[in-house]
């Protein structure tokens, strides 16, 4: 078996919370924060940033549950072990055992989702959050057209039941992850081979491939549920929005204004990157990142 590849200079421990085992690396010395990875990676898509974010902030990177090397618990017919509530709660527990009762957060992708989730249900926890290229869950549903449609079809696949998805990534899971990777991003030889490599270990295991499926359907289900009785709430702390100027969202909405009304303080820009700004344009991220959390 591969030996799982680690972030350099990260301490890395399992944290159990009050539905999952997750797999969590740390590092460095100040205010706590959390970043929270995207589909269909794992923390490791933070490994070009994460190191120098350690020099200024306590880092913590788990894998979340259903990815990695977290636990994949038992889903049921709601999906809700994998909505989006489950999975920040999972977040808020890390970081309490952690020592921390208030926190930064970053989230890309599925992790912008679960720091939506986490700023609305904790508002007390988060400081200040940064959501990495999405929009809301419940808008992208509401203003499907063509264009989203074929763009992020995987939305539509993976809720698909009777195992379809899971069948049918099985049997080649390298191509589907790699198609991913490069269908989405515009400079994919930033990739480092040997993540790539990593993300291709977790992701070939059966049990990922299940509850990556199972966190979309729950995005389609109890997640919408959730998102609507929350319509008329904003975030309370400041938020960074942050895209890719090449990557679907950036140039299909206006990133700002969206945000503008879901949450109180909101401030952003588009980067010359893909979807995956962590490891397409590092620079430019954490030269953002830094400027939004250190002031």
């Amino acid at each position: 078996m591969t030996k799982p590849f680690k972030l350099t200079g990260f301490k890395y421990s399992k944290v159990t919370t009050q539905g999952a085992e997750i797999n969590v690396a740390a590092a460095g010395i100040g205010p706590p924060l959390l970043l929270l990875h995207g589909y269909p990676q794992t923390h490791l898509m933070w490994h070009k940033i994460a190191p120098n974010l350690s020099e200024n902030f306590h880092v913590i990177c788990p894998d979340l549950r259903g990815y990695g090397d977290s636990s994949k618990p038992p889903s049921e017919p709601s999906h809700s072990p994998y909505s989006k509530r489950e999975m920040a709660k999972d977040m808020i527990d890390v970081m309490q055992q952690m020592g921390h009762d208030c926190f930064y957060v970053a989230g890309h992708d599925r992790g912008a989702r679960v720091t939506h989730r986490m700023a609305l249900d904790h508002p007390k926890k988060i400081l200040k959050a940064a959501v990495l290229d999405i929009i809301p869950t419940y808008q992208i549903f509401k203003q499907v057209d063509q264009i989203i449609a074929t763009s992020y079809y995987h939305w539509f696949f993976l809720i698909q039941d009777n195992n379809v998805p899971e069948h049918l990534i099985g049997a080649d899971p390298d191509f589907y992850l790699k198609d991913k990777l490069k269908r989405w991003s515009v400079y994919f030889d930033n990739f480092d081979p040997d993540i790539v490599n990593d993300y291709l270990r977790c992701f070939r295991q059966i049990d990922t491939i299940h509850a990556s499926c199972e966190d979309y359907r729950a995005a389609a289900s109890i997640d919408l549920e959730h998102d609507k009785a929350d319509l008329n709430n904003k975030i309370e702390c400041p938020l960074l929005v942050l895209w890719g100027k090449h990557a679907i969202m950036g140039k299909h909405f206006d990133m700002l204004d969206i945000w503008r009304n879901k949450a109180s303080a909101v401030s952003g820009k588009g980067l010359d990157s893909g979807h995956f700004l962590a490891e397409e344009a590092p620079k430019e991220t954490l030269e953002n990142l830094l400027a939004f959390f250190k002031t």
